[in-house]
C-alpha cells in the first residue's frame, strides 16, 4: 500500500525546523526509521541547500531540528523493525527539497531515485532442491548483497548524476566483484536509455541490469526496490524520472517486494529509476540533446517529443525543424 511522508518546515531566526505530521503510521516491514536517523537526513537535506560549504559540526547542525509522532513511520521504538529502513530514510532529502523549492529562488534540485536497489541474493541446497535440480545439488550454501542505484534529480544548472547514490553516497558493487565471490552470472549492465527525465536540464540515468546464477544454478533473491509506482518528480517544468521496473528475461512477472525466485537459465531484469529533470525541455540546448542521442543517453523519438529537437539521418540537427517545432511548444 503507498506509504505517506508528510513534512511542514518552519524557518525562523534561530532555526530551521521541520515536522512530519501526517506521515503514514509504522510498517510491519522492516522499512521503518529511528528518530536519530531521521533527523539526521532532514539536517543533511538542509545543509545541501542552505550552507554545503560549512562543516559538519554541532554548531552547524544545532539550528536543524526535526520531529515526528511517535509510532509513525519515521519515529518507532523498539520492538519494531528497522533493518531496510534507507528505504525511506534516503527518501528524506528529496522531502526537505520539495519545501525549500517553495522559499528558495533559483530551485532546488528534482526528486532521484533517491533508496538504494540491494537485491540480496543467495542459494545453496535449499534452493536447488526447490526447483528439483539434481544437477547443482553440491553447490555450497551462499548469500551475497549487492548494491546499487538509479539517477539523481536534475540540478538547476546541471543535469542530474547517471547511476549515482544520492543521499548515502554508496558506490556500486563491480560486476566482477561480485561475480568472484558467489556463484553469480551478470548478462548485462548498462545505462537505461531514456530513464532521465527531459528538462533543460535532464535527470539523471538509471541502469539495466540482468543476473542469474552461473552455470543455469537456481537462485533467490530478497528484493525491496523503490519508485515503482511513484517516480522521482520533475520541477520547474521539468518531466518525472522513469519508474523502476523489475521482471525475469523469460517474461515472467515477479514483485518488486519480497522473496523471488529464478529458475536455471533465466534471468531477472532490474530496470532502475531515473531522476527527475529541471526546466522546461523544449529549452535544453539543440545541441546538448544532439549529443545526448549520439551517446545512447535518450532515443531520437524522446529527443523530437520531449526536447523539441529534429535530427537529420546523420546524427545532425535540423535546424528549421527544430525551430518550427519548438515555436509550436511554446505557443
Amino acid at each position: 500500500r503507498p506509504l505517506t511522508l508528510a513534512a511542514e518546515m518552519t524557518i525562523g531566526g534561530d532555526g530551521i525546523h521541520v515536522d512530519y505530521t501526517g506521515t503514514s503510521p509504522a510498517s510491519a516491514f522492516g522499512i521503518n526509521v529511528v528518530m536519530n536517523y531521521t533527523l539526521a537526513y532532514t539536517a543533511f537535506g538542509v545543509k545541501c541547500l542552505v550552507a554545503p560549504e560549512v562543516p559538519n559540526n554541532a554548531g552547524s547542525l544545532a539550528p536543524i531540528t526535526a520531529s515526528a509522532p511517535e509510532g509513525c513511520l519515521l519515529n518507532v521504538k523498539r520492538p519494531r523493525a528497522v533493518a531496510a529502513r534507507h528505504t525511506v530514510g534516503h527518501m528524506l532529502p528529496d522531502t526537505v527539497f520539495g519545501c525549500l523549492h517553495q522559499v528558495m529562488e533559483g530551485g532546488v534540485p528534482a526528486e532521484g531515485a533517491s533508496s538504494l536497489w540491494n537485491p540480496q541474493i543467495y542459494g545453496g541446497a535449499d534452493v536447488v532442491d526447490e526447483f528439483g535440480d539434481g544437477e547443482h545439488g553440491d553447490i555450497a550454501p551462499f548469500s551475497t548483497v549487492i548494491f546499487h542505484c538509479g539517477g539523481t534529480g536534475a540540478r538547476p544548472g546541471k543535469d542530474g548524476l547517471d547511476v549515482t547514490a544520492f543521499p548515502s553516497g554508496v558506490r556500486t558493487i563491480p560486476v566482477e566483484a561480485t561475480e568472484s565471490i558467489a556463484p553469480v552470472m551478470f548478462r548485462r549492465r548498462e545505462f537505461r536509455e531514456g530513464s532521465g527525465g527531459a528538462g533543460r536540464y535532464r535527470g539523471g540515468l538509471g541502469q539495466v541490469i540482468e543476473l542469474g546464477g552461473a552455470d543455469g544454478m537456481p537462485v533467490a533473491m530478497l528484493c525491496n526496490f523503490e519508485r515503482i509506482n511513484n517516480p522521482a518528480r520533475g520541477r520547474n517544468g521539468g518531466g518525472m524520472g522513469a519508474p523502476g521496473r523489475v521482471g525475469l528475461i523469460s517474461g515472467k512477472p515477479i514483485r518488486s517486494k519480497g522473496r523471488q525466485t529464478v529458475t536455471g537459465g533465466d534471468f531477472i531484469r532490474l530496470e532502475l529509476p531515473g531522476g527527475g529533470g529541471f526546466g522546461d525541455p523544449s529549452t535544453r540546448d539543440p545541441d546538448q540533446v544532439a549529443s545526448d542521442v549520439a551517446d545512447g543517453l535518450i532515443s531520437r523519438e524522446t529527443a523530437e517529443r520531449e526536447y523539441r529537437v529534429a535530427l537529420a539521418a546523420n546524427g545532425t540537427i535540423d535546424r528549421a525543424r527544430t525551430t518550427r517545432l519548438r515555436a509550436i511548444a511554446a505557443e
